[in-house]
């Protein structure tokens, strides 16, 4: 039986799994992200503790370089987390455990394991938006996930703002009020003066809805998915996604043209809270593929 490694990196917790061929999960373990000194070799110690491994997927939370002949190449960049900027990950998992490493962003993670075991399977091109502290996106297009000059920033793209509505400024040390500075957990934590989960205000999650539907019908009409897929903990409000559907809807103008099919195309993830390590099995599983 083939086995592979999995990690889900986040700002966080790192999740590390190990899974079978099926992408069957037999062990889990939670090591939070402190620094990278102290969380890489606490990975190592958990995949050294089980039988040989073909590969290890790791779908990381960034900005991370994915460009194979670039020097920096498995490095999480420029990001805010303390202590890990310009971090190397792949070279220390790859020479540590002397296997090769698939690696990606979370959210193309995320949207792998969703296109091939979740809520997009057997569709071609779906798109993965979480919502919880920050915003990101993660594309599969034509069944690979989507990369360019760098990876998709989707958190960072421009909605409008109605300043008599909203005066927040937004919380984004770069935009201000992009999208992720106007809807993501930290947004609504400093609009509101609480954690999203403990806002009640229905003209709260009514501005948040509005956000987030500007943002779904930007990625309709530019990446044209067959599916998008919201997950994160911001989205797990009960009514939230329901809200989103109806203010694209009115947004599209008659493209989507009926709730039926709205309610098809935005929808929550199948997997729950495995969407990522079940994406991070299977970079590894394409790295290992000859």
């Amino acid at each position: 039986m083939t086995i592979y490694g999995a990690v889900e990196a986040g700002g966080t917790k790192w999740v590390c799994a190990v899974a079978d061929e099926d992408g069957r999960v037999h062990a889990t373990e939670v090591i939070p992200t402190t620094t990278p000194a102290r969380t890489i070799p606490e990975a190592v110690r958990f995949f050294r503790s089980h039988d040989a491994l073909a590969a290890i997927g790791v779908a990381s939370f960034g900005p991370v370089d994915l460009d194979p002949v670039s020097p920096t190449y498995g490095h999480i960049t420029a990001t805010p987390k303390p202590g890990w900027a310009n971090t190397d990950v792949v070279t220390p998992l790859r020479t540590a455990l002397k296997v090769p490493v698939g690696f990606d962003t979370d959210v193309n993670g995320a949207a792998l394991g969703e296109a091939r075991h979740g809520a997009g399977r057997g569709l071609h091109t779906v798109a993965y938006v979480t919502v919880g502290t920050g915003i990101g996106m993660g594309a599969i297009v034509h069944g690979r996930p989507l990369h360019g000059q760098a990876h998709p920033e989707f958190g960072h793209i421009r909605v409008p703002r109605d300043i008599g509505r909203d005066p927040f400024a937004g919380s984004c040390p770069f935009h201000g009020d992009c999208l992720e500075g106007l809807a993501s957990g930290e947004a609504m934590r400093r609009r509101w003066g609480r954690p999203a989960e403990q806002v009640e205000d229905a003209a709260a999650w009514r501005l948040e809805a509005e956000y987030l539907a500007l943002a779904v019908i930007n990625l309709t009409y530019t990446l044209s998915p067959q599916r998008v897929i919201v997950g994160g903990g911001v989205a797990r409000h009960p009514s939230l996604i329901e809200e989103v559907r109806a203010r694209v809807l009115d947004l599209a103008a008659g493209y989507p043209n009926d709730q039926a099919a709205m309610d098809a195309y935005l929808v929550g993830p199948s997997l729950g809270d495995l969407s990522g390590v079940t994406g991070a099995v299977e970079l590894a599983r394409e790295v290992s593929a000859p």
